[in-house]
């Protein structure tokens, strides 16, 4: 594995997201002299907070992702430290992992206890089907067992690397056929198909492009299970940035860097918007790739140059007076169309005609999140990006109407009325944030933009990124990943990494 060169001392990392921690609570805790410059007052980066007072007391929302797996992955992050994640974060199993809503009115309960799981889908569907999902689970499960280790969870140099024993059996097990076709030998029933590849989303693909490797996705989300921290999501970078702090690594909120100075292909420091210059023995970046390399670094190599990107979403956060009983935590919608929803967000690059939705009700679980007796929605359509031809400056107040008139359709009735103050984030404003295309799933997992043909994320002598637009890729436990591998890449491999992750 190459790692950077000359001395690793002192290290600065730009951007206190997920991945930034994560990369420096492991640097920290291997000896570093760790310094993370953050541009906005709170860690977090895409997982932030936004705060809304009202006369009896303050709605708080996740502005990013709500949706948590694999917490062995923090708690790896806290234990790079001799910390235990539970002294730090309370994390609560959600149960049912979704709600999922059919068109013909059906309804089903994902779960991640695989006998529940079948039970629910022979009440809803019949044996047959859950007999194909039990058969679907022995196939992810073996999915996720050969992926991990030598194709996720590693820092991949050339395509060579991933010449291994579990190449041969992700190949005899189908892996590289495509998705939508894989799943249909288990499942046959376009309920069960829709809620075990929807996932593919994530990554940036149609389920009916995306390689069956994707289904993985769907192991972290619906197999290993879905939690939610007390507090909302954004108490998992709080967390980390607090324990970090503890052992000595310096945090400066409200820090922009500007730039990257370089000398040949080895940063030497880092300089922020105020005209500090902060010398840096190693840089991490943890900004969108492309941004970083434009922005910071002032050069686009051909590999960035050509990426191709992920639909983007719009997002209304609404902090409401009504409650509906009939939904859970975590609540999918989905419309008729299923194809046609990927044909019109990626090939056509238009807004869907009859949307496939997410509704997540945080406080539903944690009800200390909204004044009493009222509630948090969080609710994502997922739309184009910004290669799209859509003016959302224009569009975006449009829309939001389309979007309240939408969810009161399917059975948010008097949504739009009895909302006290919402927030709203349309793909301009993604990009505003510093995300490439307005992308926040980042760059597509197309087979040209995944493992070693992903972005590396070692560039020059002793500049690492982090983060979803490098490798492993998108996702809350694929930028905590990338938090170690950027660390390795300092460090060299973490002896003690793989004892701890037999553990789980």
């Amino acid at each position: 594995m190459r790692t950077v060169t000359g001395p690793t001392d002192s290290v600065v990392v730009v951007g206190a997201g997920l991945a930034g921690l994560s990369a420096a609570m492991r640097l920290a805790g291997a000896g570093r002299r760790v310094t993370v410059l953050e541009r906005e007052a709170i860690p977090g980066g895409r997982a932030g907070r936004l705060d809304i007072e009202v006369a009896d007391g303050t709605y708080r929302f996740d502005t990013g992702p709500t949706v948590l797996t694999m917490p062995d992955l923090i708690a790896d992050a806290f234990d790079s430290l001799g910390e235990d994640m539970d002294d730090w974060l309370t994390l609560e199993p959600v149960d049912p992992l979704y709600r999922s809503f059919f068109p013909d009115g059906s309804v089903l309960d994902v779960h991640s206890d695989v006998d529940r799981m079948a039970d629910e889908i022979e009440r809803v569907i019949g044996p047959d089907e859950a007999a194909g999902y039990r058969r679907y689970v022995d196939f992810v499960s073996k999915l996720y067992r050969y992926e991990m280790k030598d194709f996720i969870d590693r820092n991949i140099d050339s395509p060579l690397d991933l010449v291994t024993p579990d190449l041969a059996r992700l190949v005899a097990l189908g892996g590289f056929r495509r998705l939508t076709p894989k799943v249909r030998q288990y499942l046959n029933d376009p309920r069960t198909e829709r809620i075990y590849s929807f996932q593919a989303m994530y990554a940036g693909v149609s389920p009916y492009d995306a390689l069956a490797i994707y289904a993985v996705i769907a192991y972290m989300d619906s197999v290993a299970g879905v939690f939610f921290p007390k507090g909302g999501m954004h108490a998992v970078p709080a967390a980390m940035a607090g324990a970090a702090e503890k052992h000595g690594v310096d945090i400066r909120y409200s820090t922009e860097v500007r730039s990257v100075e370089t000398v040949g292909d080895r940063a030497v420091a880092v300089v922020t918007t105020d005209g500090e210059r902060i010398p840096a023995d190693v840089v991490v970046l943890n900004p969108d790739l492309p941004v970083a390399h434009r922005d910071l670094l002032g050069q686009q190599p051909w590999s960035v140059r050509r990426l191709t990107y992920s639909p983007s979403c719009f997002l209304l956060l609404a902090g409401s007076t009504a409650s509906y009983s009939k939904i859970a935590h975590h609540n999918i919608h989905f419309g008729r169309s299923w194809q046609g929803v990927f044909d019109e967000l990626i090939d056509r690059r238009q807004l869907m005609s009859d949307p496939s939705i997410l509704v997540t009700n945080p406080s539903h679980s944690d009800p200390s999140l909204a004044p009493d007796g009222k509630q948090v929605y969080y609710v994502l359509f997922p739309t184009p990006n910004l290669d799209a031809p859509l003016d959302w400056r224009t569009l975006g107040p449009r829309y939001r109407d389309e979007v309240v008139q939408t969810l009161e359709r399917r059975g948010y009735i008097g949504f739009g009325d009895a909302i006290e103050v919402e927030d709203v984030t349309t793909p301009l404003d993604w990009q505003a944030r510093g995300m490439e295309r307005g992308a926040p799933f980042a760059s597509a997992h197309s087979f040209l933009q995944t493992g070693p043909f992903r972005p590396g994320n070692l560039w020059g002598q002793n500049v690492v990124f982090t983060g979803s637009g490098t490798q492993p890729g998108v996702g809350v436990p694929m930028v905590l990943i990338s938090g170690r591998l950027a660390a390795e890449r300092v460090t060299g491999p973490d002896p003690a990494y793989r004892s701890r992750a037999a553990r789980w």
